[in-house]
């Protein structure tokens, strides 16, 4: 069977969802054929299970830059202002508390500094003392005695934001409402592996699954991991190397957190600190992780895949020298080498409980488990010339009517801003129109968010917690 369209999207987790939906809404494109290799929209990295279901919003994300918040504000706003239009309030989009969570002077003073810096960008956000925290998130304070952690700490927060998503139910909204479109013909096909890409002698690219052949005049693949090996399958992006990261994590028997209790970054580590979220898929239970391993394989809970890690690990000595610059610092070693233990059984659950307690002081054995068959695997993408890991999103256009996009965290927030950059390409290079005006009106959030209180208000607020800080000092010593 032959199937042309005028584009084909290869992957139906939320970033090719997105693609689909703003293709089919705000351009004249005629025809899209969405290619999913397995048995339904978004069973990968885009499941419940598979990520935090967190809105990456860049306002407690303390490794995001103020300009890289900047962007991922923009990107994250969209995701809010779709589920808002479509009515997906508490089905698909959930507002909880959230915080970052600074403990002991160092990250305290780092807090401040940056609720400084940030609360323009973000004004709705609030500093919260020991006392206040007393209150919102009381695991947070006490230890299993009912004493309070001896650490200075202080968060930055906000109780009244849209915090998170189930990005697997909405992939399907997007694919779903997409086919509403009028004037383009959407096909979904599931089950079908893409094999092959050629280019065509005269215009467009063929694809080969195992029993179906398909044309198109433009590809963006969004196939996760994958993509670089359909790329590399094609001659492009030898520069690159995958290097497959996989999340795991630890659930409660019940709700210890009232919201999201994110930890500082470590700016030498290229993955994700700590938290704790309440899971939206289990009862609002609370759910700590992810830890960070490396597995060798593009898919986590999936047969196979093992040649194809190889094959897209392109392993010379640029690969190796990249790695070996992460090895060397003690701290990512250690690191890499905790959280290998975390996934041992029986004692891995014992040595995650000293992690977590950074977060919930109290926290006893018996309250979490493994959380089996919850996480996913991240591509970190390694650049070969510069032998470093690339942080964020990566894509290759190669400017001849085929997109190849490698999207780690936070992939699942900015999927409509990347959709809107691929979109771009698209009716540039197909000669088609793009409804700005109508995507602006829809999607992107022109609203400045008042502050919550003046901003002198704000300075002696801080003034306050430091004088805190100082006098515990001086007490101490």
């Amino acid at each position: 069977m032959s199937h042309h369209y005028d584009v084909v999207i290869v992957g139906a987790g939320i970033s090719g969802a997105a693609l689909a939906y703003e293709l089919a809404r705000y351009t004249n494109i005629e025809s899209i054929g969405i290619i999913e290799k397995y048995e339904d929209i978004a069973t990968l990295n885009s499941k419940g299970t598979s990520n935090s279901q967190t809105i990456h919003v860049g306002d407690i994300e303390t490794n995001y830059t103020l300009p890289k918040a900047a962007i991922t504000k923009r990107t994250a706003k969209m995701v809010e202002k779709y589920c808002l239009a479509h009515s997906y309030e508490n089905e698909i989009i959930f507002s909880h508390q959230k915080m970052a969570l600074g403990v002991g002077d160092d990250e305290v003073e780092f807090l401040l500094q940056r609720y400084e810096e940030f609360s323009e960008l973000f004004p709705y956000l609030e500093v919260w003392d020991k006392e206040t925290l007393k209150i919102l998130e009381p695991r947070v304070v006490y230890d299993a005695n009912g004493n309070e952690r001896p650490e200075n700490i202080v968060a930055i927060g906000t109780k009244d934001q849209w915090t998170t998503v189930d990005y697997g139910k909405m992939a399907k909204s997007l694919i779903d409402n997409a086919k509403k479109e009028p004037n383009t013909r959407v096909d979904l096909f599931v089950n079908e592996q893409v094999l092959t890409i050629e280019k065509n002698t005269t215009r467009g690219y063929t694809l080969h699954t195992k029993e179906k052949t398909f044309t198109a005049d433009f590809i963006v693949v969004n196939a996760g991991a994958h993509s670089l090996f359909l790329a590399h399958a094609m001659g492009y992006g030898q520069e690159y190397a995958c290097l497959p990261m996989a999340g795991s994590f630890y659930l409660t028997t019940q709700k210890l957190l009232n919201g999201k209790v994110y930890m500082i970054q470590n700016p030498k580590l290229p993955f994700a600190a700590l938290h704790g979220d309440p899971d939206i898929l289990a009862e609002g239970n609370t759910r700590f992780g992810p830890t960070a391993l490396m597995l060798p394989k593009l898919e986590r809970y999936k047969n196979g895949t093992y040649l194809d890690f190889w094959k897209t690990l392109r392993l010379d000595s640029n690969v190796v020298s990249a790695l070996w610059k992460l090895l060397k610092d003690s701290e990512i070693r250690n690191y890499i080498l905790r959280n290998f233990i975390f996934e041992v059984p029986f004692f891995g659950k014992r040595f995650f409980l000293h992690d977590a307690r950074k977060i919930v002081p109290s926290l006893q054995l018996h309250e979490y488990e493994y959380a089996q068959g919850f996480g996913g695997v991240r591509p970190q993408v390694i650049d070969k010339k510069q032998r470093k890991l690339i942080l964020g999103e990566a894509s290759i256009n190669t400017g001849e009517g085929i997109i190849f996009n490698m999207t780690p965290s936070p992939g699942a927030t900015s999927c409509l801003g990347n959709a809107q950059r691929d979109l771009k390409s698209i009716v540039n290079y197909l000669g088609k129109t793009f409804d700005e005006q109508r995507f602006n009106d829809e999607l992107t959030d022109g609203e400045y968010c008042a502050l919550k209180e003046p901003i002198e208000l704000q300075k002696q607020r801080v003034n306050k917690i430091r004088e805190a800080m100082h006098a515990h000092e001086k007490e101490y010593y």
